[in-house]
């Protein structure tokens, strides 16, 4: 077989023809197998890091490709934050007022879980995290705390719930426990190494 390119005549046999083709059969099935690997590698990666957030992402989206894409970037957007850790004076005030929050549960059960919802709320913003709804302000948490995203999705759910469909007494229990969950990992935890290099 011959052909020119740039005015130069090649002349190339069907065995070096067939040598080409199978080198490059073999260079794109490397590439796809790298590529492959890379994403099996990145998803593993996510899964480990965000737990049940993960699950819930991919039910969420029509692909896993898509709910891994939203989990990077809320990743960067976190990154972007000026999160920090609690000063002594500041976290023995908020341990003081979960101790009053979590003492009115006996008498009033429905305010202390709305107090308690307000409490992280506070908790929050002084760690950093900007005021938001509370979608966005869970997704922002979900990067340095998975652990406890289930549990502040449902305890939160509990404390909105509105009074035509009142929580029972043990659902209100099951989210005061969450809350203290979360609580206790939000005003004792030191932050991550990605969070303080960000600063």
């Amino acid at each position: 077989m011959q052909f020119q390119f740039n005015g130069v005549f090649y002349h190339l046999t069907y065995t070096q023809i067939t040598i080409a083709v199978v080198l490059l059969v073999v260079l794109v099935m490397v590439v796809v197998a790298l590529y492959m690997q890379h994403r099996k590698t990145r998803t593993l990666a996510l899964r480990n890091r965000f737990g049940s957030e993960y699950d819930r992402e991919v039910k969420m989206h029509p692909s896993a490709r898509q709910a891994e894409a939203k989990l990077a970037s809320r990743t960067n957007r976190v990154e972007t934050l000026k999160l920090r850790d609690l000063a002594a004076t500041e976290r023995e005030r908020f341990v003081t007022d979960w101790r009053t929050v979590q003492a009115r549960f006996v008498d009033h059960p429905k305010a202390a879980v709305t107090e308690a919802d307000e409490l992280i709320n506070s908790l929050l913003e002084a760690r950093g995290y900007p005021q938001a709804g509370f979608e966005q302000r869970a997704s922002d948490v979900s990067v340095t705390y998975p652990r406890v995203m289930e549990d502040y999705r449902v305890a939160h759910a509990i404390a909105m719930r509105p009074g035509d469909k009142e929580a029972t007494t043990e659902e209100l229990r099951t989210a005061m426990i969450q809350y203290r969950s979360i609580f206790d990992e939000l005003v004792q935890s030191k932050l991550s190494p990605q969070a303080v290099a960000a600063d």
